[in-house]
């Protein structure tokens, strides 16, 4: 038999696999659009990892504490030297090349990616891996790795209870464990399909709908070995064949669109699980590519290629800029030249020398490593709050006042006292925008997928009630009618909703259960909101979802139907509706305003934008234009963005928008008088 076919030698073709996997993660990072669905990459890492650890484990069954011991800090020789150097080479990146605006989130993970536990922050701070426009940290990558060092924990645990139990019921150990392991496949995978339908973005980074893909590899160093006349046939190749067609097809056709993992993930998972079980050798076979030099090469160095590219792709704009051809393959060679050093003088030369000493102990160097990367993460993170909290005085007297021209007051057409400086000082930092969210954020008052939940909050004590509907381009307005709401004795009464739409057009989610959940939402909010309970009803939306069988492209018409509908029934009780045209979107050309203003040196020549640009289809406007009511006004709010075409990203010292589409509540406050204004000239048209 071959080398390359035992199951307790060295696989050439797994090391191949390797390479594989980590090519498609390193391409659809580097230039996503070339390859849409690389991140299956990340799951053929899994299956193979499930499948070492569990040939390891049934061969060398741990049985006393000292083997467990052994298990584990032999994984921390192997896998925590060069993690905690890329760890702390990237906080010190951070902070030496990023802005302020970055420090924050990015010592936050940081932290999480030293205690293996980045996975579970990412999944409680609903972050979308796939989703092209946020602003990533610079060690959102450290998930998968979490996931693992989740499964080396607790993996032999499991395997000894199962062989455990099968010696005390003097069973077979290894068909026991086998079956122990195929019900973990079976469970995993009905929660991940299940977990997927419901709630994509917690799916994607929980591990307990990845177990799975770890337990499927398990799986395989269990089953019986093929025979060789079949691995070593054109049998054998075709299936080692269609295993890597199936991991390259799903990294090809897959994109941020698909439901992921859920039974999606069966392709490249099933593919890689094939590869590794049939271990052809025939010359038919990918054997010879696998086996190549280019692949070897790629596959010893996966590990240390895996943690530098994220870093140096994400780090690599605050250098250069926009990122071009020349500085892709900059990039590639910096990833290729750092995975090289770490490979020979951390990942060699720690496996082999962690254990000289008694100080220099793998469970020392968990310790002191982990502190280090916390302490320091921490201490970054406390200088970025200290910056915070000494621009906060400055920026409460501007908005006690103090400050002429402050924010929407420098709008020459606002204020025929000021004229507009586009050089201004900032008196609201990037790193302050980031956060400067309506108190609605603070208060959760927002009813989140799958719509279950439905809060209301209420601001104000006043006589007039107010409903404010919508989703958070409703709740960016918050702000400013919080002050107005002072002035016209009012009582606001919110319904806001993320993404969702208070419409009669059902919006295509990555869920169903989030589009049935959206419309009966829609309707709860009618049922709310439609029998004369209050005076007035303020609602503006932004359209971020496309309508059930349309894409952005042909969702306008259908959307203006379904709001149509429903303003027809929402103004038979005669309360007087408001609609707030949505506000200019930056996101049609740029990711993050404040980020793009932390790094400018000209922050209004870099990050703004025309009007044509930022413009944004608003078939809630459209329905009310179409379809007249008597009580139903619309306010245009364009010009507070926008003047001579260009929509700058500071006006008047204050930072517009705390993302790419979403106004800071600092920005919304200063827009108070200029709204209530418009809101008296609207309410005037409506009495008549």
């Amino acid at each position: 038999m071959s080398k390359t076919n035992t199951r307790t030698s060295f696989r050439l073709d797994i090391q191949g696999l390797r390479a594989i996997a980590v090519g498609l993660v390193v391409i659809y990072h580097l230039h996503p659009a070339s390859l849409t669905g690389g991140f299956v990459g990340v799951d053929v890492f899994f299956v193979i990892s499930g499948y070492l650890i569990t040939s390891h484990l049934v061969r060398h069954p741990p049985r006393t504490p000292k083997e467990f011991g052994g298990f584990w800090l032999r994984r921390i020789k192997r896998l925590l030297p060069a993690s905690i150097l890329v760890l702390l080479t990237t906080v010190i990146a951070v902070r030496a090349l990023a802005p302020p605006s970055f420090w924050r989130e990015n010592t936050f993970q940081a932290i999480a990616s030293a205690f293996y536990s980045q996975n579970w922050y990412l999944l409680a701070t609903s972050v979308d891996y796939l989703a092209e426009d946020n602003a990533p940290t610079a060690v959102q990558h450290y998930w998968s790795l979490a996931v693992e060092e989740q499964f080396y924990l607790l993996w032999p645990l499991c395997i000894a209870a199962l062989w455990w139990f099968a010696v005390r019921k003097e069973l077979i150990p290894k068909r026991v464990v086998s079956l122990g392991v195929l019900s973990i496949v079976v469970t995993s995978l009905g929660y991940s399909i299940y977990l997927t339908s419901v709630d994509p973005g917690v799916a994607y980074f929980s591990t307990f709908t990845r177990a799975w893909e770890l337990a499927l590899g398990a799986l395989v160093a269990l089953a019986p070995a093929p025979q060789y006349r079949i691995s070593s046939s054109w049998v054998g190749a075709a299936i080692a064949w269609t295993g890597l067609a199936g991991i390259v097809g799903a990294g090809i056709a897959y994109d941020s669109t698909t439901p992921f993992p859920g039974y999606e993930a069966g392709l490249p998972v099933l593919g890689s699980a094939l590869v590794i079980w049939i271990a052809a050798t025939s010359r038919f076979s990918p054997n010879w590519l696998l086996s190549s030099r280019p692949f070897q090469f790629l596959g010893g160095h996966s590990y240390s290629i895996y943690l530098w590219h994220w870093p140096v792709i994400v780090l690599l704009p605050f250098v250069s800029g926009t990122l071009g051809v020349l500085d892709l393959l900059a990039a590639t060679v910096a990833i290729l030249i750092l995975s090289m050093l770490s490979k020979r003088y951390v990942e060699d030369a720690f496996r082999k020398t962690l254990d000289v000493s008694r100080i220099v102990t793998p469970l020392r160097f968990l310790v002191i490593g982990t502190a280090t990367v916390a302490l320091l993460a921490g201490g970054i993170a406390g200088e970025a709050k200290i910056r915070e909290q000494s621009t906060s005085v400055t920026l409460s007297a501007a908005l006690d006042g103090t400050v002429p021209c402050f924010g929407g007051a420098a709008l020459l057409d606002l204020n025929d006292g000021c004229q507009y400086d586009a050089n201004s000082e900032l008196l609201l930092s990037p790193a302050l925008a980031k956060n400067d969210k309506s108190q609605a954020y603070a208060d959760e008052c927002w009813s989140s997928a799958p719509f279950e939940k439905k809060p209301t909050c209420t601001y104000g004590t006043g006589k007039n009630k107010v409903a404010l509907v919508g989703n958070s381009h409703a709740g960016h307005w918050l702000p400013a009618l919080q002050k107005i709401a002072v002035d016209k004795d009012w009582t606001i009464t919110t319904f806001l909703v993320d993404r969702c739409n208070p419409t009669d057009a059902m919006l295509k989610f990555d869920a169903e259960i989030k589009s049935r959940g959206c419309e009966a939402y829609g309707k709860w909010v009618m049922d709310q909101t439609s029998h004369g309970e209050f005076d007035l009803i303020i609602t503006s939306e932004r359209q971020s979802i496309p309508v059930v069988n349309h894409s952005f492209a042909t969702t306008e018409d259908p959307a203006r139907v379904g709001y149509e509908s429903y303003l027809n029934r929402w103004t038979a009780s005669n309360t007087p509706i408001l609609i707030i045209r949505d506000t200019p979107f930056p996101g049609a050309t740029l990711k993050n305003i404040p980020d793009c203003v932390a790094t400018a040196t000209d922050a209004n020549a870099e990050c703004s934008g025309s009007a044509e640009e930022w413009e944004w289809m608003d078939p809630l406007v459209a329905a009310a234009e179409r379809a007249p009511h008597e009580n139903v006004a619309v306010i245009d709010p364009t010009r507070y963005f926008c003047q001579d075409g260009t929509c700058p990203a500071v006006i008047g010292g204050v930072v517009v928008y705390f993302d790419a589409s979403h106004i800071t509540a600092t920005y919304a406050s200063t827009l108070a008088a200029f709204l209530e204004a418009d809101l008296d000239k609207a309410l005037k048209k409506i009495s008549g």
